[in-house]
């Protein structure tokens, strides 16, 4: 097991700053997920850190040990690709005894470990088989094996399920993740699939321009973002303008076209805030309450989607404004109609507030 560090990175490509100053340390034996959308550098630094790209600027250390002109070949780490690239005139074994091979290892050892990392991967039995005649999902798992049987102190994996179907996705993450904790190896995973990274991570680095936006547990990135990008970008969000109005005892009321709401009292004083508020923590009722703890909104189910355990409608509000609400485990008879007249219950303690120039958490 080894540490990383990443000091002051900087990469950019003709006309684009793919990294910008990533400073970020990483823990030995920690599954660490670079989460962003397609374009926010997340690859480049993952590519950076196996040594396939050269950073601008900045300095790669694993285990304490600087690695900027060290080869990719020999950076100790393995690497799980999109596109699983096996050897396809190899056999299993031959896929996942080539590294071992390379560096020297004696035979009764390599059949050793490859019986041991098959057995991991769920693999045993298939050693004599070609690529051709395996699924995609097994396929992938003869990659995982190939880069974890050489032991590396790092593991890297670049987006290594986007290429299988939903339900093989979610078996195939949690293998990953078993076997790594099996392991022990510190592992760098990159991916744009929000629930992949909250399920899978120990901590999650969310990108987008080429700068770390925030870092933290899956629990901190989703209920407590640090800026309207990470709000939006990990899970839905809704998000309200409105005019703050007054202050008292640790609250401050903000006016939402008419509509008076209590909120928790931000960090610096704003004219404007935005608001944001999961659709999970908001609810649908007949009438107007009068709890002073939360406010009702006014509107009109636009939309009804149903997925199964999860009903989310959409409401069309004053001012042009849709407020997405989820309820989990709906029963039929409570399924509400499309045009049906509600009020949305928005509970002061669920709301998140956020300056609406800079976007960042206050």
């Amino acid at each position: 097991m080894a540490s990383i560090r990443l000091d002051r990175i900087n990469k950019s490509f003709p006309g684009v700053k793919a990294l910008v100053d990533i400073n970020q340390e990483i823990e030995s034996g920690e599954f660490f997920t670079l989460l962003g959308p397609s374009g926010c550098g997340k690859t480049t630094l993952l590519r950076t850190i196996a040594g396939f790209y050269r950073q601008d600027s900045g300095h790669v250390f694993v285990a304490d040990r600087l690695m900027d002109n060290i080869p990719a070949h020999q950076r100790d780490t393995g690497m799980v690709f999109q596109n699983y690239a096996v050897f396809p005139h190899m056999t299993v074994f031959e896929n996942v005894a080539f590294g071992l091979k390379s560096r020297k290892v004696r035979a009764g050892e390599i059949h050793k470990r490859v019986a041991k990392i098959l057995e991991l991967a769920r693999m045993s039995g298939y050693e004599q088989r070609t690529p051709d005649q395996l699924s995609g999902g097994q396929q992938q798992r003869v990659g995982l094996a190939r880069a974890m049987v050489i032991e590396p102190l790092v593991l890297l994996m670049d987006e290594p399920l986007s290429n299988l179907d939903a339900k093989l996705r979610v078996e195939m993450r949690e293998e990953i993740r078993d076997i790594q904790r099996h392991l022990g190896i510190t592992t760098i995973y990159v991916t744009h699939d929000q629930e992949e990274a909250l399920v899978i991570s120990d901590r999650i680095a969310v990108m987008n321009a080429g700068v770390i936006q925030q870092v933290g547990t899956a629990w901190q990135i989703y209920t407590q973002p640090e800026n309207t990008f990470v709000a939006s970008f990990v899970g839905n969000m809704n998000f309200i303008e409105g005019k703050v109005t007054s202050t008292e005892d640790g609250h401050v009321e903000v006016a939402i076209d008419g509509l008076c709401l209590k909120t928790p009292k931000p960090t610096k004083p704003l004219n404007t805030v935005r608001l944001a508020v999961r659709p999970e923590d908001l609810s649908i009722v007949d009438d107007q309450g009068k709890d002073e703890a939360c406010a009702y909104m006014p509107g009109t189910i636009d939309k009804v989607t149903f997925t199964g355990s999860l009903v989310q409608y959409t409401v069309a509000c004053e001012g042009g404004r849709q407020l997405i609400v989820e309820r989990h485990k709906p029963e039929r008879e409570a399924l509400i109609p499309k045009g049906s007249s509600v009020f949305i219950r928005i509970l002061s303690e669920s709301i998140l507030l956020f300056d609406p120039d800079t976007g960042l958490r206050i």
